[in-house]
């Protein structure tokens, strides 16, 4: 005859424990993150809504206007002349930092001196994007004729001869000033994308270059055959990173022009729009566009960074 053998089980004391444990830990977990919590809540995730509903509303929140001010960015000349600037720093200074990270890295890999070299070209990113500004803005800086000249360049010029230049300041040349402007952004980030793209340039393996020369391959031939896929991914996430940091720039425009001879950006026509002209309306939409601009790029770097991540 059989017999039923009952399977133990937990007495009802030691689940109470558990799910009174449980609960304690949750609290506990909400006590450690509640205050970033409640931090993001209130600066992040509140200014982004506020700034979306006034982006809809006349120029002192008062009204709504549906998409008025949207169409005012898109059709007002002067607001489409900071786009296009914009636009502009997005590809030509993107292109300059990536450009001559990659290529320096790639130079002093090779010679001897290359901490001393890294040292000095990254020395710019230990200053404020203001103080490399106004350290630019000396460079540029213009006096009248028979003054004495305190901008380098405009020294070095009547130096031999020319007649001093009003660099970022000519009204007809508006292209020209906003490429001076972006040479100060070039010249303090290059350093930074020199950093990261030689620490990837580190992590090839040897064995692949030196079975590509013995192979008969050309230098050139290595490294856009090589060199380049192996990186790709690196330079895709420092170009991001530049893209990002440009669609924002602000301090260098600010500071060395303020805006004007054609050379205003998003960020300081939003700024302007804000506590100058008291456009709320026009203001947040301006800042509407530049978050919208921003989180496909962002978007697109995370997704990077999850499939390094599962390849590793």
């Amino acid at each position: 005859m059989a017999v039923a053998v009952s399977q133990p089980t937990a007495p009802p004391k030691q689940e109470g424990r558990r799910s009174s444990r449980s609960r304690s830990e949750r609290w506990i977990a909400w006590i450690w993150i509640g205050p970033a919590v409640l931090f993001a809540a209130i600066f992040l995730v509140y200014p982004v809504i506020s700034t979306v509903i006034a982006s809809f509303q006349n120029s002192d929140s008062t009204k709504f206007v549906g998409f008025k001010n949207f169409q005012e960015v898109f059709t007002n000349p002067g607001l489409l002349e900071v786009l296009r600037n914009n636009l502009l720093w997005l590809v030509l200074a993107t292109a300059g930092t990536v450009f001559l990270g990659l290529i320096i890295a790639v130079l002093v890999d090779r010679v001897r001196i290359e901490s001393f070299a890294k040292s000095t070209i990254f020395i710019p990113m230990a200053l404020s994007m203001t103080a490399a500004a106004v350290i630019w803005r000396f460079v540029y800086a213009y006096a009248a004729p028979g003054q004495p000249q305190i901008g380098i360049l405009n020294a070095i010029w009547t130096t031999f001869g020319g007649q001093p230049q009003g660099f970022t300041a000519d009204p007809k040349n508006d292209i020209l000033n906003n490429i001076l402007l972006m040479v100060a952004y070039v010249w303090m980030w290059t350093g930074f994308c020199m950093v990261i793209l030689s620490a990837a340039l580190k992590s090839i393996p040897t064995e692949i270059l030196e079975a590509a020369r013995v192979d008969g391959a050309s230098e050139l031939s290595i490294f856009f055959r090589i060199t380049m896929p192996m990186i790709s991914p690196t330079i895709a996430v420092v170009a991001t990173t530049m893209l990002i940091n440009i669609l924002k720039i602000f301090d260098i425009v600010y500071v060395m022009t303020g805006g004007d001879f054609g050379t205003n950006v998003v960020a300081v026509e939003f700024y302007q729009e804000f506590f100058n002209f008291t456009n709320f309306g026009v203001g947040s939409a301006l800042a509407v566009l530049l978050l919208v601009a921003i989180i496909p790029i962002m978007i697109f770097n995370i997704r990077r960074f999850r499939v390094q991540e599962a390849q590793r």
